[in-house]
C-alpha cells in the first residue's frame, strides 16, 4: 500500500459527500447553495457516460415531500413538467374469480385530484449531478470508492478506481449518502450506543416492460399506478414519457425459483396475468424474465443518524424501505430540506444541527419504514377485499365532508409536509373512531333486534288468549 501524505486538517466550511446518488447529489446542491466547499465522492463511474448503470431501475414515485425539496433549489418545474407522468391513481387489475380482465379505479385524491408523477431513476439522477456542476464550489470524483473513516480526524480512505490505490481526503463535514449498504453507517456501527437493524422480506423483485402500440401510444391508461394484485404476489406499471411502461413483479424467491421454464413462465402469466401477456409479448417476457435474476428487498432502521458534529448518515444510509409506499426517494430529499432548514435556525452550528437532526427524524422515519411494509400487503392483498374498497370509499366520504379533521393516511403521507409518525398516529386515531361508530351501531341494531323479538313474542303469546275468549250469552 502506498505511503500517504502527511495528514492535513480539514478545511472549515469543507463537507465531503459520499454517494452521487439521488439523494447525495441533491444533498451537494444544498450545501454548495449555502457556500461550502462540496466534494461529491461515487464509487461507481459518471452515469451520464454509461450506456448501462448497475443497481436498481425501479421506477420512482415524486410527491410532494420530494417535490418541496426540489422546489427551495428551483429543479421542480424542469423536472416534472420535463419528465413527469402524472398518476392520478392506481388501476386495480382484478383476478380470475374476481372478474378477470375487470378494473377498479382507486383515486388518490378524490377532493383536490392531487398527483403524484413517474419518473426515471436514472434520469432524474442525470439531472441532479449535472445541477450540482452549476456551482463552482462543487468538485465531483466518481470511480472513489470510501473503504475508511477516521473519525477523529475526519480522515477519509478511498480506494480509486479498480487499481489498488488509494487517497486520504478530510472535511469538517461528512455527509453519507451513500445508501442501504452504507460504508458510512458500517463505520458508525462500531461506536457504542449505536442501535442497528435490518430485515430482508421473503419477497424479490424483476422489471420487466411493456412497449408502446404499434401507433406509439400508451397501452393502458397512463394516468395510473396499474396493480395486479394477486394475494401473496403482484405486479405493478408505471408509465414512462416515451409511451413505454416499467413493469415490476414482486413475489418470493420460491416461487421465482419455479418459474424455470418456458412453458412454466407463459402458464403463469396465463393464468394470473392474462390481460398483462399480450401487451407485454411472449418473446420480450421470456427473454426479459431469464436475462436477469431476482433482487431482494431490505428495510434498515438504525440510531442515532450522527456522530459528534462531524459525520451525519441521509435517505438509505439512514433508513432503507421496501418500495411499496413510494416514499424512499421522497423521504431521502426530505431529508435534505429537513437539515438545510435546521442549518438556517442554527447558523449552520454542527454541534446543534446534527443531534436535532437524528432527534426528530428518527421516529418519522421509522414510522415510514413501517408504513412501507405495510403497504406491500395491502397492495397485493387488500386491494383484494370488498371490505378494503369500502374502507376507501368511506375515507373519501368523510375527508369530502371534514377534510381539516378527517385526513385518509396515503393523501397525509404522499401530499402534506406532516411528520410520518403524525400520519401513522392519524391512522391509528381514525381506525379507532370508526370501530368505536361501528360499535356503538352494532349495539344500536342489537337493540333494535332484541325489541322487535321481544314484542314479536309478546304479541304471539297474547292473541292466541283473546281467541279462546269464550263470549257471553
Amino acid at each position: 500500500m502506498p505511503a500517504f501524505p502527511a495528514r492535513l486538517a480539514p478545511q472549515p466550511r469543507s463537507v465531503a459527500i459520499v454517494g452521487g446518488g439521488l439523494v447525495g447529489s441533491l444533498s451537494a446542491c444544498f450545501f454548495a447553495k449555502r457556500g461550502f466547499q462540496v466534494d461529491l465522492y461515487e464509487y461507481r463511474e459518471d452515469i451520464r457516460r454509461t450506456e448501462h448503470v448497475r443497481g436498481r431501475t425501479i421506477n420512482l414515485t415524486l410527491s410532494a415531500r420530494g417535490q418541496a425539496a426540489l422546489r427551495r433549489l428551483g429543479l421542480e418545474r424542469a423536472l416534472v413538467a420535463e419528465h413527469g407522468v402524472a398518476l392520478r391513481g392506481r388501476m386495480v387489475h382484478h383476478a380470475a374469480g374476481a372478474g378477470a380482465g375487470a378494473l377498479t379505479a382507486v383515486p388518490y385524491d378524490p377532493v383536490d385530484n392531487q398527483c403524484i408523477y413517474s419518473i426515471s431513476r436514472r434520469y432524474l439522477n442525470e439531472v441532479l449531478l449535472t445541477a450540482t456542476e452549476k456551482y463552482p464550489n462543487v468538485r465531483l470524483h466518481f470511480r472513489h470508492k470510501l473503504v475508511a473513516i477516521n473519525f477523529k480526524e475526519n480522515q477519509m480512505t478511498f480506494q480509486v478506481g479498480e487499481e489498488n490505490s488509494q487517497v486520504q481526503r478530510s472535511a469538517s463535514l461528512v455527509v453519507g449518502a451513500d445508501g442501504a449498504f452504507s460504508a458510512v453507517r458500517r463505520q458508525m456501527m462500531k461506536a457504542p450506543l449505536f442501535q442497528y437493524s435490518q430485515r430482508y422480506i421473503e419477497h424479490g423483485y424483476l422489471e420487466l416492460c411493456i412497449p408502446p402500440t404499434a401507433d406509439g401510444k400508451f397501452a393502458m391508461a397512463e394516468q395510473y399506478l396499474h396493480v395486479w394484485p394477486r394475494g401473496s404476489f403482484m405486479m405493478i406499471a408505471l408509465p414512462n414519457q416515451d409511451c413505454s411502461w416499467t413493469v415490476t413483479l414482486f413475489m418470493s424467491f420460491k416461487q421465482f425459483e419455479a418459474l424455470d421454464t418456458t412453458k412454466a413462465l407463459l402458464d403463469f402469466f396465463g393464468q394470473h396475468f392474462p390481460d398483462a401477456l399480450p401487451l407485454i409479448g411472449t418473446e420480450r417476457l421470456i427473454k426479459d424474465y431469464f436475462s436477469t435474476k431476482p433482487s431482494p428487498l431490505i428495510s434498515i432502521k438504525c440510531n442515532p443518524y450522527h456522530v459528534g458534529s462531524s459525520v451525519i448518515i441521509v435517505g438509505d444510509a439512514a433508513h432503507a424501505m421496501v418500495p411499496f409506499y413510494g416514499q424512499g426517494m421522497n423521504a431521502g430529499f426530505e431529508d435534505c430540506l429537513i437539515l438545510d432548514n435546521l442549518m438556517q435556525q442554527y447558523n449552520e452550528d454542527f454541534s446543534k444541527v446534527l443531534p436535532k437532526y437524528s432527534e426528530i427524524r428518527n421516529k418519522d422515519a421509522e414510522a415510514i419504514c413501517d408504513l412501507a411494509m405495510y403497504n406491500y400487503y395491502e397492495m397485493r392483498d387488500l386491494m383484494n377485499h370488498k371490505s378494503f374498497l369500502l374502507r376507501k370509499k368511506l375515507d373519501n366520504a368523510l375527508y369530502q365532508i371534514i377534510p381539516k379533521l378527517w385526513i385518509p393516511l396515503y393523501i397525509s403521507v404522499t401530499f402534506t409536509s406532516e411528520g410520518y409518525s403524525w400520519c401513522l398516529k392519524n391512522k391509528y386515531w381514525q381506525d379507532k373512531a370508526i370501530r368505536a361508530v361501528l360499535g356503538v351501531f352494532g349495539m344500536i341494531m342489537l337493540l333494535v333486534v332484541v325489541l322487535f323479538i321481544f314484542f314479536f313474542i309478546h304479541a304471539i303469546i297474547e292473541t292466541p288468549c283473546k281467541l279462546f275468549i269464550v263470549p257471553e250469552l
